[in-house]
């Protein structure tokens, strides 16, 4: 129903036209229109393809997970806004404590990929889905001659489509936790405030490099 008349024209009665039963029925397994719409949220991400384990790589896997989550919201683009009132993180508690578990990283790592990896995941899904919805490209073209280092690097983007686009932005972050891993381990400086102060002089940055 969301999917034909957006989340504006959706109500518990259309519903229940739909299913060929009366509107106060529904309300026998919801409170309210807000319980529904909580379960629709729920589904959305229920069962996403990549949540199984498998002989891949921990960045692979997580790149499979965050790209079948993206695509199940985009296959309901009007329903996909409902992550921003009902977001349903207690559904993913399983698969971050899966993700914690075969992460190879140490501990004090392990929040910032979760936190990373589903802002990236949901932001790129929910700009998408609107602007799926709206029937608008999701990155207007850039006029060269008024903008032109955007125009050059759209022109220069070597990928087809926007989940191509989102997986390599995965896969620069992975690489960048990868260094910072290898920074800690050496004691070089990792964090932004420790990397500022050694950058202050030639000779301070080139020792950090």
């Amino acid at each position: 129903m969301i999917d034909e008349v957006g989340l504006s024209g959706f109500s518990l009665a259309r519903v229940a036209t739909k299913m060929g039963v009366q509107a106060p029925s529904l309300y026998h397994h919801f409170a309210d229109k807000a319980a529904l719409l909580e379960e629709v949220a729920r589904l959305l991400l229920l069962n996403l393809p990549g949540m199984e384990k498998t002989e891949l790589p921990y960045e692979e896997r997580i790149v499979t997970l965050c790209v079948s989550a993206r695509r199940s919201l985009l296959r309901h683009p009007n329903a996909a806004l409902l992550m921003l009132q009902f977001f349903p993180r207690n559904l993913l508690l399983t698969a971050y404590d899966e993700a914690a578990g075969s992460d190879p990283y140490p501990p004090e790592f392990h929040m910032a990929v979760i936190e990373a990896t589903e802002k990236l995941t949901f932001g790129s899904a929910l700009f998408a889905a609107a602007a799926q919805a709206r029937g608008i490209a999701p990155m207007p073209e850039a006029n060269a001659e008024k903008l032109p280092r955007l125009a050059r690097a759209l022109a220069a983007n070597p990928f087809s489509d926007e989940e191509a686009l989102f997986v390599e932005t995965l896969r620069i972050f992975f690489t960048g936790v990868a260094e910072r891993y290898r920074r800690a381990a050496l004691g070089q400086p990792v964090s932004d405030s420790e990397q500022f102060e050694n950058a202050k002089t030639p000779r301070a940055a080139h020792g950090a490099s």
